[in-house]
């Protein structure tokens, strides 16, 4: 049988063991040190707009510590976007607060800022203003950031972005995590770089990050002994695991090309199916990585669903898988409120995710094309 082809497999650019290597020769093998310090100023110089970031364990510890210096405390409200990964959501529960899902629209496919306003009115007029809204960038596309932005400065709300999946991809030509008040980077193994896991912060006051590190390393007051005044974590990266992330840094460029050739590559083979939409930018302002490319598949047109296709390519050996399944169709979310339409719902029933690595190889391509073209002629 042919080889597994991944949805989205690691991919080295070679100088991560020597990076690695140097944290073992000089025994830094600690949440600090100068792979940590210098994967920081990486990103920093990379994203490219006077920010300040933290080096974390994972997105979602990023994501958590947002959340607690927007101020959510138990018994609060947080404004989710519906269509994400779990991890967007489950930090809210982990503050104790109470997430408040939000359809998307058709043209990103992320938070709807129609139904954003909605919802915060409503949820004001119930007597619980939300204290934090989370934009996620799905698969890399930048959201409608000027209108979310406008809708939360209106009513004082605190933005923080989701762009786990959106490293390289920029809206307006700003880079997608340094738009609103705090940013979420992930490195887990199938994003566009990786350090095997791991996260970032990105803040815009050194004094966020200083707080951010503070209660990612166990909140350990000023004094020569063990003393807390507040609940921390261990939530830092390593200075191993940072070594990965600065081999990786040295090739992130070059990973996010080869992701946007891989979109042009199924835009090419797509343009001659009817019934098949590649997700795109809707226009010059939104500038993805694609991370992975999805389409849509109109069934009434080409008489076959995207589980039907998924299952072609799982006869060849070929790694897809559906879209998001939106957060308030989960059984952990199923009674936390919900602002929109269905539109989060459709994506989900007619979108696939399709084999987007920066390592696939032309034989790889062909693999695909085929399964693909035989697919859609039959």
């Amino acid at each position: 049988m042919n080889s597994k082809i991944w949805l989205s497999s690691p991919h080295m650019g070679g100088n991560e063991t020597k990076y690695v290597k140097e944290a073992f020769d000089d025994n830094w093998i600690a949440p600090l040190g100068p792979n940590v310090n210098g994967f920081e100023k990486d990103l920093e110089s990379f994203l490219n707009d006077d920010v300040n970031v933290a080096a974390l364990s994972s997105g979602t510890a990023a994501l958590h510590l947002a959340l607690i210096a927007c101020g959510v405390e138990s018994g609060a409200e947080v404004i989710c976007q519906s269509m994400t990964f779990s991890a967007s959501a489950n930090p809210i529960a982990y503050c104790g607060a109470s997430p408040i899902f939000i359809d998307s629209e058709k043209d990103t496919w992320n938070m709807c800022p129609i139904a954003l306003e909605i919802a915060i009115e409503d949820r004001i007029s119930k007597g619980k203003k939300p204290k934090a809204i989370i934009v996620v960038h799905l698969y890399g596309m930048p959201a409608k950031m000027d209108e979310i932005i406008a809708i939360a400065k209106k009513y004082s709300i605190c933005v923080i972005e989701d762009a786990a999946e959106a490293l390289g991809s920029t809206y307006k030509g700003k880079a997608c995590g340094t738009l609103g008040r705090f940013g979420v980077l992930s490195f887990n193994g199938n994003k566009i770089i990786t350090t095997s896991g791991g996260g970032a912060l990105v803040c815009h006051t050194q004094e966020d990050k200083d707080q951010a590190i503070f209660l990612s390393t166990q909140a350990r007051d000023d004094a020569p002994h063990y003393q807390h005044s507040q609940i921390g974590y261990n939530y830092r990266m390593s200075n191993v695991i940072a070594g990965i992330g600065r081999g990786q840094m040295e090739v992130l460029k070059d990973r996010v090309e080869a992701r946007r050739d891989m979109h042009d590559f199924y835009i090419r083979i797509f343009k001659d199916i009817d019934g098949v939409e590649v997700f795109s930018e809707p226009s010059g302002d939104f500038r993805s990585n694609h991370w992975l490319t999805a389409i849509l598949i109109d069934k009434s047109i080409t008489g076959k669903d995207r589980e039907d296709l998924r299952l072609a390519f799982l006869n060849g050996n070929i790694e897809s898988r559906p879209l998001w399944k939106p957060m308030h169709l989960q059984p952990v979310f199923a009674d936390a409120p919900y602002y929109g339409t269905d539109v989060a719902e459709k994506l989900f029933d007619d979108g696939l995710c399709l084999p987007s690595g920066s390592n696939l190889s032309d034989n790889h391509k062909l693999r695909i094309e085929k399964i693909i073209k035989e697919f859609f002629s039959k």
